[in-house]
């Protein structure tokens, strides 16, 4: 038995099946997405290619995921959802995340097709530049901030500027050595405590004062190290966030408010 024909981008069974001018048929969004990353009209399997961007016109099918289940932690719901379903892409133009469903007008219109998708944010206006209405693309390493492309030939010019993902890779340099000094730290302070419990002298003339006095500096320690061990748990988590402009956003804003 032959098996029930696919998409061979996802190499799944159609949602929203997209018939091209020239036959061959692809899921809207899988096409979209090809099209929008290969930034060219063209047929992935016969490499027929369409000067014009042809109008996608899809078979609806039914969603598959159960509309009432919960989001998932770390998702982000569709702003266009009653059901709420989770967002698989963010527009920069819109300032909005869609779900599978709610995506495929920017996959079939020309105009909504020109907007940057990216991947899934939370906040998205952080994502734009609040001076040009441009993605953050860029950081400043001489004013420590993250810039768009416009930035880069105005404000910016003449000054040293990288990739986003490049700072980021060296700020998680830097939080990896602060989380390993901060470690020494709590080891130093751990050891001055079993110290001052072996070097308690009982048999003194005054036993309980010196108990006290000992105990006072062990609650002393005991209370740094809660505090170097929750900076170290921040850091952790700082260096854990996976989108490269919000780690450094995040970074940024952490550094300022120390």
């Amino acid at each position: 038995m032959s098996e029930a024909p696919g998409c061979c981008i996802c190499l799944d069974e159609f949602t929203s099946p997209a018939p091209l001018p020239c036959g061959h048929c692809f899921c809207l969004g899988c096409i979209g997405e090809y099209w929008r990353i290969h930034e060219a009209c063209q047929c992935p399997l016969c490499k027929a290619v369409f000067p014009k961007r042809p109008q996608l016109k899809a078979n609806q099918t039914p969603p598959t995921q159960d509309a009432t289940a919960p989001l998932k932690t770390g998702e982000v719901p569709c702003d266009f959802c009653s059901a709420k379903r989770p967002a698989v892409r963010s527009c920069l133009v819109c300032l909005a995340s869609y779900c599978t469903a709610h995506l495929e007008p920017h996959y079939q219109s020309e105009e909504l097709g020109r907007h940057l998708l990216i991947s899934v944010a939370k906040n998205l206006e952080d994502s734009v530049c609040r001076l040009h209405g441009r993605k953050l693309g860029s950081f400043c390493r001489t004013d420590q901030s993250c810039i768009c492309s416009q930035c880069a030939q105005t404000e910016h010019r003449g000054h040293h500027i990288i990739s986003i993902s490049k700072e980021a890779a060296k700020k998680k340099v830097k939080l990896k050595r602060k989380r390993m000094q901060l470690q020494q730290e709590i080891g130093d302070r751990l050891t001055e405590v079993e110290k001052i419990k072996l070097s308690v002298d009982l048999r003194g003339e005054n036993p309980k004062a010196a108990w006290m006095q000992s105990k006072e500096l062990i609650r002393q320690l005991e209370e740094e190290i809660t505090e170097l061990e929750r900076r170290k748990a921040d850091l952790q988590l700082l260096s854990q966030t996976e989108d490269n402009l919000h780690f450094l956003q995040r970074f940024l804003h952490s550094a300022s408010g120390t």
